[in-house]
């Protein structure tokens, strides 16, 4: 064995060295930005909720002795479940036509799904208003069939913040849907009606048992996704309908209860972290997204 062969291993150490303290100088600008804006302020929020207005953990205990905490989260929690279901049942039936149609179809059907996600939450919040109003244009037409003698309440209560919950979140779902269902090879329902078996039965006992993993994780994104909502509902809750976000700005921005405010955006922050740990446990991530 030769001295040049015997040096190639340690110029190849030192190759490696060098190139492992390239890629940390790359990343080293976002680490820097990641950890100052970012990690700092969610450890000083942490820290806010443990501090104020003294030491310890009595924020905390609000969960389990404050009406008002309690009463926010049922409420946030109870319409979280009910838009994540509606929303699912829809982008489910969305993604499957997709998923059958044409080429041309499937650009309609793709443009209108991601029309939404171009028009300001704002914008829709306010639209949504228009119409379930007392005179808005979903009343008026009901009254003008004859189907109502009296205008709907459809706005300022938690129906009206579900409506406009779910066709927010609608892109949400139909997205990891399609890309599930586009995996599933298609075939098998057809081997299935081959078989024997209609329509109905084909696709409870093959397509939908091979969409079981995008529909879990297309629903806890939804659930997520939920449980932050702000604008929604405060315009189309009219102040009837406090979710636990809004809540969370009343009481740092208005009643100045900044223990309890970085109590609960702390709870909410970890509930996030333990639902996207429950989601990578479950499901594929990258797959899910039609990357894997």
């Amino acid at each position: 064995m030769t001295a040049e062969t015997i040096g190639m291993p340690a110029q190849r150490l030192r190759r490696s060295l060098g190139t492992q303290q390239f890629y940390w100088l790359l990343i080293a600008p976002a680490l820097v930005l990641m950890l100052s804006f970012y990690f700092y302020p969610l450890a000083k929020v942490l820290w806010i909720s443990v501090t104020e207005p003294k030491p310890g953990l009595a924020n905390y205990a609000l969960l389990f002795t404050s009406e008002s905490v309690q009463r926010t989260l049922l409420t946030t929690t109870r319409l979280c479940v009910i838009a994540t279901a509606i929303t699912m049942l829809l982008g489910y039936v969305i993604a499957y036509a997709m998923v059958h149609a044409g080429e041309r179809q499937l650009r309609w059907l793709t443009f209108c799904v991601l029309l939404p996600l171009w028009i300001s939450v704002l914008v829709r919040a306010f639209a949504w208003v228009t119409l379930l109003r007392s005179n808005g244009l979903i009343n008026q037409g009901l009254q003008g069939l004859g189907l109502i003698g009296e205008p709907l309440t459809l706005v300022r209560n938690e129906l009206g913040v579900a409506i406009g919950m779910v066709h927010y979140m609608i892109p949400f779902a139909v997205l990891p849907l399609y890309a599930n269902m586009r995996t599933i090879d298609l075939r098998l329902v057809a081997a299935a009606r081959g078989l024997g078996a209609g329509p109905f039965a084909a696709f409870r006992r093959v397509f939908l048992p091979l969409s079981l993993p995008g529909i879990v994780g297309a629903g806890i994104l939804i659930f997520i996704f939920s449980i932050g909502f702000y604008v929604t509902p405060a315009i189309l809750g009219g102040g009837r309908v406090l979710m636990v976000a809004e809540y969370i700005g009343v009481q740092i921005l208005n009643v100045l209860r900044w223990g309890l405010g970085a109590m609960l955006a702390t709870t909410l922050l970890v509930s996030v972290l333990l639902l996207m740990a429950a989601l990578a446990r479950v499901v594929n991530l990258r797959r899910l997204f039609g990357s894997g």
